[in-house]
């Protein structure tokens, strides 16, 4: 009797090294946030639920997304499942967001911050949905998909961590000087 290996299986390493890497920044963006809280004033909870929720959502994104895909599933049908209501639920939270954005008025986004705090992830919750869609018939094509849409939100959340606290620094440092 042969063992079949799953076609995840080297993938393995890859989600540990994503989905750690976003469990770790989840937290630094905790810490860094409880670091600048005297400077809150610069920002409403309207502008940090556009620009700064966002960013937990998309690496805990990624970290779910590891997660899913180092279980030890019995088959592929239950993962792509899961794999594409993460999708669903993270094109949701996208639209959510866009208005959040659209409604805020502390912050004027530039097209950068469209690109990076709608338009990419919507993206990555798409690839999410086509790797679910394509999982049982092409698991190697559905693994990229769905390995570039977690990798994709480790490094929107990166980005858009980086942007968020150095507009509240620089923003702080600015108010200071008027």
């Amino acid at each position: 009797m042969t063992e079949s290996v799953s076609p995840l299986a080297s993938w393995e390493s890859f989600y540990v090294i994503v989905g750690s890497s976003g469990g770790a920044l989840i937290g630094l963006q905790f810490v860094v946030i409880t670091l600048i809280a005297d400077r809150r004033h610069l920002a409403t909870s309207a502008a940090l639920s556009a620009f700064g929720t966002p960013t937990v959502v998309h690496l805990a994104g990624a970290l779910l997304v590891s997660a899913m895909m180092s279980a030890p599933w019995l088959s592929l049908f239950p993962l792509s499942l899961v794999i594409g209501a993460c999708g669903l639920c993270g094109l949701g939270y996208g639209a959510i967001v866009l208005r959040r954005a659209r409604r805020q008025k502390d912050y004027a986004p530039v097209w950068e911050d469209w690109i990076w705090h709608t338009i990419l992830p919507f993206l990555s919750y798409a690839a999410l949905i086509a790797g679910a869609v394509l999982l049982h018939s092409h698991p190697q094509r559905a693994s990229f998909l769905i390995g570039v849409a977690a990798l994709s939100l480790l490094f929107i959340g990166i980005h858009n961590a980086w942007d968020t606290v150095t507009h509240i620094v620089v923003g702080a440092g600015a108010a200071k000087v008027d």
